[in-house]
């Protein structure tokens, strides 16, 4: 009890308030609204402890910090009764800092959540990103105390209800299928139908001129470039630019902040809905094989920072396996547990076409958080299918 009461007086100090927090479900993973409050779950098998971190509408201001109660099957979770869609979230993990081990741990640094399925705010840089001190001479071996949140992108709670109206998803044969390779921001930037208060963005597509342009030229099916929440790489902003393409996912759920034109992710679904009215399927073109954390002087920003032991691929524990040739490799040796814990909550879905024709020339073995992420596009954006790119 005392315990609880020094907590509650350290938050009051800090400007915090005190939310309750329900033992909640291991499954599934995320934060998950269920009408009533918010579900969280966190998978890190070698994390001591979990720290929800709660933000203003804006993202800047964090307004409490909930220690998860709960650690099952390596699972972190918690129930909020209060918190809402809307809400910005985080998390803080702590546990070991030993990178000769595979540990970052570096609770100093806010982590987004890979499952979060929207993303707020821009990344900017700074050294306070880093869990090691820039410039020392260990290097990653030691450690820097700096916080990180007022620099890092938050994570938002969303309603993921959605009312997809008659159109149905259309279904095209393969030998009918002719493909338009679409990227979201040059075409809706680009096209003279689009206007330009929503080019860029997943509004641009929403239109019903754009897809029936589409199929007067025989197009069956539209293929995304990749829509994932991405980073600008830091020697691009050092240069004034911007990564165009995309392809340096930070989250693989989200859908990218500076394509949506509303604060609402559900902006992604009107397009697809739309495309769908006039007969277009999309297909996303997606990177599940690596994270834009780079290797291992890179930023913690993400995977790397819940359990680097766990979602990356070691390579003499310290450094990473770098066969996509951006500095690591997603570790995909978790699937068999989460598929059989799939099937026991009756979702049975397309995954093993996922896995067998569109993962498998990057797939060591069967994906964790890639193979999540596929099979939550499929029923939740209503897409037919994907393409890796390496």
């Amino acid at each position: 009890m005392n315990k609880i009461k020094d907590k509650r007086r350290a938050l009051t100090a800090a400007g915090l308030r005190h939310a309750p927090v329900l033992e909640g479900k291991t499954f599934p993973l995320g934060a998950t609204w269920d009408g009533l409050g918010v579900n969280f779950a966190l998978f890190s098998a070698h994390a001591t402890k979990v720290e929800l971190c709660l933000f203003d509408d804006s993202g800047k201001k964090e307004i409490e910090r909930i220690e998860l109660p709960e650690y099952i099957d390596e699972v972190w979770h918690g129930y909020i009764p209060t918190a809402r869609p809307g809400t910005g979230y985080a998390y803080r993990v702590h546990g070991p800092y030993e990178p000769d081990a595979g540990h970052r741990f570096n609770p100093n640094k806010l982590v987004i959540d890979l499952y979060a399925k929207q993303l707020v705010g821009a990344l900017r840089w700074g050294p306070e990103l880093f869990g090691y001190e820039l410039g020392h001479s260990d290097n990653d071996k030691s450690f820097d105390s700096r916080d990180s949140a007022h620099l890092m992108q938050k994570c938002r709670m969303i309603d993921p209800a959605f009312t997809w109206g008659r159109a149905a998803k259309p279904e095209v044969s393969w030998d009918r299928t002719i493909f338009y390779e679409m990227h979201v921001k040059g075409f809706t930037r680009s096209h003279p139908l689009v206007p330009e208060s929503v080019g860029g963005t997943f509004a641009g597509l929403c239109y019903p001129h754009i897809p029936a342009y589409l199929r007067a030229l025989g197009i069956t099916s539209a293929e995304f470039l990749l829509i994932h929440a991405f980073v600008d790489d830091s020697y691009l902003v050092e240069n004034g630019l911007r990564n165009y393409w995309g392809y340096n996912s930070l989250a693989f759920f989200a859908p990218e902040p500076r394509y949506l034109k509303t604060p609402f992710a559900n902006e992604f679904k009107e397009a697809v809905n739309q495309f769908h009215a006039h007969g277009i399927e999309v297909i996303l073109d997606v990177v599940y094989n690596h994270t834009a954390e780079g290797n291992e002087l890179g930023p913690t920003l993400s995977f790397n920072g819940i359990d680097n032991a766990s979602y990356l691929l070691p390579n003499q524990k310290r450094y990473y396996i770098n066969d996509t040739g951006t500095g690591n490799t997603v570790n995909l040796s978790h699937c068999s547990r989460w598929w059989r814990t799939a099937c026991a909550n009756g979702r049975p879905t397309c995954a093993w076409m996922v896995s067998a024709s569109t993962l498998r020339p990057f797939l060591r073995g069967s994906p964790t958080a890639s193979m999540k992420a596929a099979v939550f596009w499929m029923p939740a954006g209503r897409i037919r299918s994907f393409r890796q790119s390496s």
